[in-house]
């Protein structure tokens, strides 16, 4: 699977958890909401800056938020 769509998934996986919804995500994170929607389906890189504002959006730290099976082959 392409490393923007296990972000993508990543990032929706957090956010329904918490459920918060793309638009509320994206307020959080100061960006925007139709980003947020095309990270989330890999259809866009998220830069770095970017990442780090949504993984702090979501209470998480960059390690929990890779310490995932999406990322260690679990999920193709």
């Amino acid at each position: 699977m392409d490393i923007r769509k296990k972000i993508g998934l990543r990032i929706k996986e957090y956010r329904t958890n918490l459920k918060l919804t793309q638009e509320a995500l994206a307020f959080k994170a100061e960006i925007d909401k139709t980003y947020v929607n095309e990270v989330e389906n890999g259809k866009r890189n998220v830069s770095v800056i970017n990442l780090e504002k949504i993984i702090c959006a979501l209470d998480a730290t960059v390690r929990d938020f890779f310490d995932s099976e999406v990322f260690n082959g679990g999920v193709n």
